[in-house]
């Protein structure tokens, strides 16, 4: 395999806290950017005190922070400001991810580090994004899926609107914003000089939301949440089985029609008027549910998936993590939870990467960092300090 990080030229350095940001410069640290996070001295990132904690250490910032070097500073203070400002001159890419202005309140907005290096791509993702009537609120994942319309459409049958167990809202964000960053550095190559990338948690989660608003223009009606069922597909949901909850999926009529008379011998339900094509069988789900759960429930789930997949029809369990972690497929050849060696934590597995590059393939390239770890080694690297240098600086709360 080739050795080569395909962003193995590319020098980032992260002021982002928290989820959105980490996960992002996870991404391009993963696939071999030089990645440098900046924390607050003394603090550091808040997510260092979120567990679960190891050995003294959060797990949850071990995972969000691998493949990163680490430095503090505090860009509050007059040297620290300089600092940063020598480092950017050698910087590909800055991303953060506070509040929209306050970066140029500090005096290290976009328009001022462009003026020291034009070459730089400024990515920040906040809740609401740069401009608009809501930039300045506060923005946490749980708002983001609430205002996004993700809730509006999670939940059960009945039920009140419900927000997805993961910071869905975070997690897109952090992809949107590594979209942003490796486009701004192509464009780069195109118009010449690097740009600011504007992402927002609640464009994130609203685009996310595929064709719910389609429906809604089209019919003006909105959403009725309905379980795992889909608004725009039958069946295509999760049934009961003996043991557990399994997902058919028939995509199309094709599929409907393997199913009905390839795994449960029902040929009337192709010509039953309420199931006759897709836009009936929508209508009638419940019905349709009710009859495929008759059969669902004296087969295992296991059992269920071998004769629907025979069949040719998509079908699955609905897992658990401790049945994800173990997957032959997941786990296993797609090497999704790969093994992350920590000097304080020990060995501990990570999620692994969506993204897999056949010739230049991610992988955590270092565990997260200890809290100012390398700081000796990367200012005496980006401006050439000395011990006493470093002693003095930390005296004074600098880093």
């Amino acid at each position: 395999m080739n050795q080569h990080g395909a962003l193995e030229d590319i020098l980032v350095l992260d002021l982002t806290r928290v989820v959105s940001g980490p996960f992002c410069s996870s991404m391009l640290g993963d696939m071999g950017a030089r990645v440098i996070k900046i924390e607050m001295p003394e603090r550091g990132d808040d997510s260092r005190a979120y567990g679960p904690v190891v050995n003294g250490e959060s797990a949850y910032f071990a995972l969000l922070n691998r493949s990163k070097e680490g430095i503090t500073l505090n860009l509050k203070s007059p040297e620290g400001k300089a600092i940063f400002l020598e480092m950017v001159k050698k910087a590909d890419v800055v991303l953060e991810n506070y509040r929209p202005g306050v970066m140029d309140k500090l005096g290290l907005g976009y328009d001022v580090l462009k003026k020291v290096n034009d070459q730089i791509i400024y990515a920040a993702v906040s809740g609401f994004g740069s401009y608009g009537p809501y930039s300045q609120r506060p923005g946490y994942d749980i708002l983001a899926q609430a205002m996004g319309g993700l809730m509006s459409l999670t939940g059960p049958k009945g039920g009140e609107p419900t927000r997805a167990g993961n910071a869905m809202g975070d997690m897109l964000a952090g992809m949107n914003m590594m979209i942003g960053v490796l486009a701004a550095l192509h464009a780069r190559t195109i118009i010449g000089k690097g740009q600011r990338v504007d992402v927002a948690l609640l464009d994130s989660v609203v685009v996310s939301l595929e064709n719910a608003f389609t429906r809604y223009w089209n019919t003006g009606k909105l959403y009725v949440r309905n379980g795992n069922a889909y608004a725009a597909l039958a069946p295509y949901d999760s049934f009961n089985a003996k043991d557990g909850l399994v997902i058919i999926a028939c995509g199309n009529q094709s599929l409907y029609e393997k199913f009905c008379l390839k795994v449960v011998n029902k040929p009337e339900w192709i010509s039953d008027e309420r199931f006759k094509n897709n836009m009936a069988r929508v209508e009638h789900m419940d019905e349709l549910k009710a009859l495929i759960e008759d059969w669902t429930k004296d087969y295992t789930v296991d059992e269920i998936v071998e004769k629907v997949l025979a069949a040719g029809v998509p079908s699955g369990p609905v897992y658990d993590l401790s049945q994800i972690v173990k997957d032959e497929h997941i786990a296993g050849a797609r090497e999704m939870f790969p093994i992350m060696h920590h000097p304080v934590i020990g060995d501990m597995p990570v999620n692994g990467d969506a993204v897999k590059l056949m010739e230049t393939m991610p992988h955590v390239t270092k565990p997260s960092p200890l809290l100012g770890e390398d700081n000796e080694r990367v200012f005496k690297e980006f401006l050439g300090y000395d011990s006493d240098k470093l002693a003095e600086l930390k005296e004074k709360g600098v880093i």
